[in-house]
Parts: structure tokens; sequence; C-alpha cells
């Protein structure tokens, strides 16, 4: 089975924020991927522009020494420097006028014009005022901003309003790189397009579903940043969420940007409020050879969250009553993202007490090792009477389609095509953050208010002992994390 590689028409691709971190690792590796791939081709202009001081041939070189650490064994050397050629920077000031009009200059009208926001959010404002005092937003322009989105509520309405002055809503994608993954939107091709699933997707079948995201890294380079936000405003408010309501949402009447984001956005305004009794913050200790929390953040009385576990619940006819428990943290026992939908045992087993509780889970892994699993029960083979074992049906990817069709590609490389096609499908609109961050700030607020410091935890663990009784007060179970 061949991949099919659908051109994109050609188009001007501004990155803000150029010499960054976010461009070097994820943004231009994935547009060379995609240009190796036969995507687009050498008309496209991609323009750095950022405040240091460089010309383009500097800024070539510092993107050629990321593509030689990120993109390792894509394309040939001819291919490369196709590339490369590309690329043009102009030193540019956000909130001045330096280089406005150099940026100018390179922009074409017969091409889509799109604008990467791969700067902090203080300077979005600041860029789309920018952009239109300077003529260079037409009906085909379109920006890309980077998460965070806002703080809270207050402030990602106020960075709507702001953008929403220069820019229509269907020109702005809000980048959830989640949305990305390959498998996580295979959750509505399953869902929507197998009749198998679909009737017993309800809370007259599923038990519970249980959404994890653990990394075994701590917060490293990113300790300003972090320290500031926590594992709710990091990961919660946007990347689990999305992964809730892409579980829980209702068919859409097409597969479209609206159609899907409305009915995300109806979980979002379904949850009900957390009580304090079912959030468990965590924060990790060191281990003697790397360092805790606190040495890391530089805040020795830090009382920043590293680890979240939490049941929310849905009040809508097909889930009330199904918990949903979510939880993510840092330097945990291993890293893995994944998505139990975990159904309820059979309303009567003809086979007695003595052939055991056995139950079908269906597992979506996002990472590593993207896959599909389905665990049935069976017979276990032999004589000796009628026992029962639990066996995967398992669809690894790799193995169901060979090494290159599961060759999946980056989830910034789809997100930023997406862009170019004009498809927001797969990108968070105004409405639904607030919403997000509407149900995550009352959460936050007793945090606030109680001043309790989080739980500690130990490096390599699957955090605070606290989080297994969020579960097995309720009679379950959290799923062991590993590889």
């Amino acid at each position: 089975m061949a991949s099919r590689v659908i051109p994109v028409e050609p188009f001007d691709l501004v990155i803000f924020g150029g010499t960054g971190d976010l461009a070097r690792r994820k943004i231009l590796p994935a547009l060379y991927r995609r240009f190796v791939a036969g995507q687009f081709g050498a008309d496209t202009r991609l323009i750095g522009a950022a405040r240091t001081a460089m010309d383009s041939a500097a800024w070539r070189d510092l993107i050629a020494e990321a593509l030689d650490e990120f993109t390792t064994g894509a394309g040939d050397g001819a291919t490369r420097e196709a590339f490369l050629a590309m690329l043009s920077y102009v030193t540019l000031d956000a909130r001045g006028e330096e280089g406005w009009t150099a940026l100018s200059g390179q922009m074409r009208d017969d091409r889509i014009r799109a604008f990467y926001f791969s700067v902090a959010p203080a300077l979005f404002g600041d860029l789309a005022e920018r952009l239109h005092l300077h003529g260079l937003i037409d009906e085909t322009a379109r920006i890309v901003v980077e998460k965070p989105f806002g703080h809270d509520l207050d402030s990602a309405r106020a960075l709507n309003r702001t953008l929403a002055q220069h820019f229509c809503e269907h020109q702005i994608y809000r980048i959830d790189h989640y949305l990305g993954k390959e498998t996580v939107q295979n959750l509505m091709a399953i869902r929507f397009g197998n009749v198998l699933f679909e009737p017993l997707w309800n809370s007259q079948y599923v038990d519970h579903i249980q959404i994890t995201v653990a990394e075994t890294v701590g917060i490293g380079g990113r300790a300003e940043y972090y320290n500031h936000a926590g594992a709710m405003r990091d990961m919660v408010q946007n990347h689990l969420m999305q992964l809730l309501c892409l579980i829980a949402m209702e068919p859409p009447a097409r597969f479209a940007p609206d159609p899907v984001r409305d009915e995300k956005l109806k979980v979002i305004r379904a949850l009900d409020p957390v009580a304090p009794g079912d959030v468990v913050r965590g924060q990790y200790g060191g281990d003697g050879t790397q360092p805790d929390f606190r040495t890391q953040a530089g805040h020795g009385d830090s009382t920043t969250e590293s680890f979240i576990a939490l049941k929310a619940q849905i009040s809508n006819w097909r889930w009330a009553g199904t918990p949903f428990y979510l939880r993510t943290g840092k330097r945990l026992r291993a890293r893995t993202s994944e998505i139990a939908v975990v159904f309820k045992d059979a309303p009567h087993s003809i086979f007695g007490a003595e052939a055991g509780r056995h139950r079908n889970i269906l597992t979506i892994r996002l990472q590593p090792n993207e896959g599909i699993e389905l665990g049935v029960t069976i017979k276990e083979p032999g004589p000796g009477g009628m026992r029962l074992i639990d066996v995967p049906l398992d669809m690894t990817f790799a193995e169901a389609l060979g090494p290159e069709e599961a060759d999946f590609p980056d989830a910034y490389e789809r997100l930023i095509m997406d862009v170019i096609r004009g498809n927001q499908t797969l990108f968070m609109r105004g409405d639904e953050v607030e919403a997000a961050w509407a149900w995550t700030d009352p959460i936050i607020a007793v945090w606030q208010a109680e001043q309790e410091p989080p739980l500690p935890y130990d490096t390599g663990s699957a955090g605070p002992e606290e989080a297994l009784m969020l579960m097995h007060r309720d009679g379950r179970r959290w799923r062991e994390i590993k590889p």
C-alpha cells in the first residue's frame, strides 16, 4: 500500500522566532521532510524573522545544522541544498519598525501567505498589528499561534480579542501538536468508521476511560516557563483536554473544521466542576543522580505541580455515570501516552467464579510504538476445563503496515501542511480554548487559596500514592505505566 502525498499550492511562510528552539527542532525539519516527500516545490519561500542580527547565509547555516541533527537519513545532498535555497532571513523588531520593509519586499502577491508566531504570547498582538500596518495581510493570509494560548480565562479572552482586531477566526490556527499525531486522528476513524465500536461507545457499556501521558524527563531547560505554568496549564488544559474531547464527542455531521470543533466544545461545556478531592497534585523528588523539581526550577519553596491525576465527569446522555481518569507527569517510570477504554463486565458469567474476572479494554497507544490493541477473553488452550485468559488483538502500526508505511509524518509536518491547505479541523477554535480555561481555572483557584504544596513522589515511580487511591476508592486501578 503506497502512501499518497497530495501537493499543496505554492506558499510564502514567515517564521517569527526563526532562530528559536522550536523553529530549529520542529518547524524547519518538518518542512524539510515534506519537501523531501514532494508535497511542495522549490517555488516556495521560507523566511525566518527574529531580533537576532544575521544575514540569510548565516541562517541557512543554522538551519543546515538543525537538519543534520533532526532529519537524519532524509533526502540526499541535492534535495537538501534545494531546500536551503528557499530560505532567507530578516532581522526584525516585533515592536518597532526595523525589518518590516525588508520583509514586505520578500512577499509575493500570487502566493498563499502564512505567518508562524513561534514567539512569546506577549508579542502576538504586536506582530498582528505590524502585519496589518505594513499591508502584509490579504485574503489568503493565515497565522499559526503556538501554545500557551493564555495563562487563564481572562488572558485567553484578551488574546482572542487582540487577534480578532486584525484577523478573522478562519485565519487563526491555534496549534496543538497532539492533534497532529497519527493515532490521535485514528481515534475518529476507529469510532466513526467502524460500526463495531460506535454502538458500544457510551455509559451503558463503558465502565471508565483512562488517559495517561507520562514522561521520564524533568523540566530541564523549560524550568522558568514550567514553574510558572505547572502540569495543569501545560498539559491538562490543552493536550489531555483535546484527547478527552475526541474520545467523548458526538459524531459530527461531517469531517470538517466547524462540525468537529462544535462537538468538542459541547464536551467541554458538559464537564462537571471537579471536586477538590478528585484531584491529586504531585512534585518529583531527586534520586541522587538527578535533581528534584525545586532545584531544577531554582525555587526552593516552589508549589508548582509536575504531576496531575484527576477524575472528570461529563453530564450528558452518552457519558453520565462514566468517569474519565486523566493522569500526566514528569519523571515517571516510562515515557508513554495512551487512552484506555475499559468496557464493563459481561452482565452474567456462565463460566462460574473460578473463571475469574475478565474485561475488554481498547487501548490506543500514542507513543511510543503507535498502535491500537483490543483485549479479548478466550479459552486457555489445553485440557482440563474452561479456563479463561485475556489476549490482545494487536495492531502495532509498524508491524501491521510495514516499516515504510508506519513511518508516520511528525505532527508538525501534517499540521503545517493543513495550514497551507486552509484546513482548520485539527486546530482549536477561540471559544474552545476559552471553555477549557473556564473548566480548569476553578481547580487552580482552589490550590491558590489553600496554598497546599504538591505531594512528593519518587523519580521513576507512577506518581504519588494518593493518585492510586483516587482509583482504588472507586474499585478501579490505574493501568501500569510501561514503555
